[in-house]
């Protein structure tokens, strides 16, 4: 039999045997221990994930990576044309990170209704509009089908717009435009949306863009900007920095993250407490496995003196209870893993944890798990935990006596 396997067997009689007062109880506490910090921890990063993906995939739905415009100092939503000439496309649609690129461009005006009355911006796109993409914000109704030639007469509106003027899909929405001669257009409802984004659903409408840019008065090459897709959202802040040293003087390109800060630094926030909050807990396992080494050792003092006495070396003690330890800390890891990963698989079928979208920007807490993180997650979390016991078990079994520990009672 290899020393291993005598371990093994050794540390598996410890554990089992009926005869242990206070070490059974107190091992069953320490793998709820472990168990209830790995489901904390899972828990943290699964959110984090899954907020993560949530915000992109809105901002995707959106149309934007990264925004191209006029380079003032006009934050307003009626904009400095740009022209789009093809030098500006063709630089953009050679890029490989650029996955699609769709010109906006937009106008601000007025819906009025019977009883109420609200500012709206309209946002005009045309047939490169992401529309399969938008569909997933998309509540009731469908996405304007756009084409070259004839224009689009209908209009898309959030559902906060919606139920604030009362209207609902097919009905008439008039709007008008303070400008000289005051204009007015008329649109059918098609579409309502809703991204839980509040600075985008509580004024976009989406229309035809040769209806924006007849209300501004612009050829059929100005629009408002150009909104760019990337192949990898990850690397938006690169390539934004790229695309933006690449166009002309008078332009400008802006990150998402740059565009809605507020919702981009509120993500960024929540990696800063997942970082402590893993910290925190992992060092709340390592006291409890401490807790219960020192107590298993206690109780078991006698057996490490006969042990010795029979001629174990001290190196082969401390490793007999470093396994009692490991396979108190795996039960504890495996129990947490199945727990943590049945509540986050439930909650990504059932969101059965509801949120405000007003605050959190959805409707129920997001969970997202990769297996990467899991593993790398068990993983530090064993090892952090074995470390901390490798010196008070080589210390207190190398100043064990075997005489006075087969004495001990």
């Amino acid at each position: 039999m290899s020393q291993f396997s005598f371990h093994w067997q050794l540390a598996h009689r410890i554990l089992r045997e009926k005869g242990n007062r206070f070490a059974k109880p107190i091992i069953r506490l320490s793998v709820f221990g472990v168990a209830l910090g790995v489901v904390i921890m899972l828990t943290a990063i699964g959110v984090t994930a899954g907020y993560k993906q949530v915000i992109e995939e809105k901002v995707v739905a959106m149309g934007q990576h990264i925004r191209i415009s006029h380079y003032d100092r006009n934050y307003s939503h009626e904009q400095t044309p740009i022209t789009l000439n093809d030098t500006l496309l063709q630089d953009l649609r050679r890029n490989p990170e650029v996955c699609s690129i769709q010109p906006y461009a937009t106008k601000v005006g007025i819906i009025k209704t019977p009883n109420q009355v609200e500012g709206i911006v309209l946002k005009g796109v045309d047939a490169s509009f992401n529309g399969r993409q938008f569909a997933h914000n998309l509540v009731e109704g469908d996405t304007l089908q756009l084409n070259d030639t004839i224009v689009n007469n209908y209009i898309i509106l959030s559902k906060q717009l919606t139920d604030k003027l009362q209207i609902k899909l097919g009905d008439k929405v008039r709007t008008y435009f303070v400008q000289d001669p005051p204009r007015q257009r008329s649109f059918t409802l098609s579409g309502i949306y809703e991204t839980g984004l509040p600075e985008y659903d509580a004024k976009f409408a989406i229309v035809d863009l040769r209806h924006v840019q007849k209300l501004n008065d612009w050829d059929s090459l100005q629009v408002s900007g150009v909104e760019v897709l990337t192949n990898d959202y990850s690397k938006i802040d690169e390539i934004g920095e790229n695309i933006h040293h690449q166009i002309d003087m008078n332009l400008k390109a802006e990150t998402v993250k740059q565009i809605y800060p507020e919702i981009f630094d509120w993500i960024a926030l929540f990696d800063t407490n997942v970082s402590v909050l893993l910290i925190i807990t992992t060092c709340v396992c390592m006291i409890t496995m401490m807790s219960i080494f020192f107590i298993i050792i206690l109780e078991r003092t006698r057996l490490i003196g006969i042990l010795k006495t029979l001629g174990m070396k001290t190196k082969h003690v401390v490793h007999t209870f470093l396994m009692v330890a490991g396979r108190t800390l795996l039960q504890g890891l495996l129990i947490g893993d199945l727990i943590g990963l049945g509540l986050g698989v439930l909650q990504q079928k059932f969101h059965l944890v509801k949120l405000d979208p007003e605050t959190y920007y959805v409707n129920f807490v997001p969970i997202k798990y990769q297996l990467w993180e899991v593993l790398l997650l068990n993983i530090g979390v064993f090892v952090a935990c074995m470390l901390v016991l490798i010196v008070p078990a080589w210390v207190i079994s190398k100043k064990i006596s075997p005489v006075k520990a087969v004495q001990f009672e």
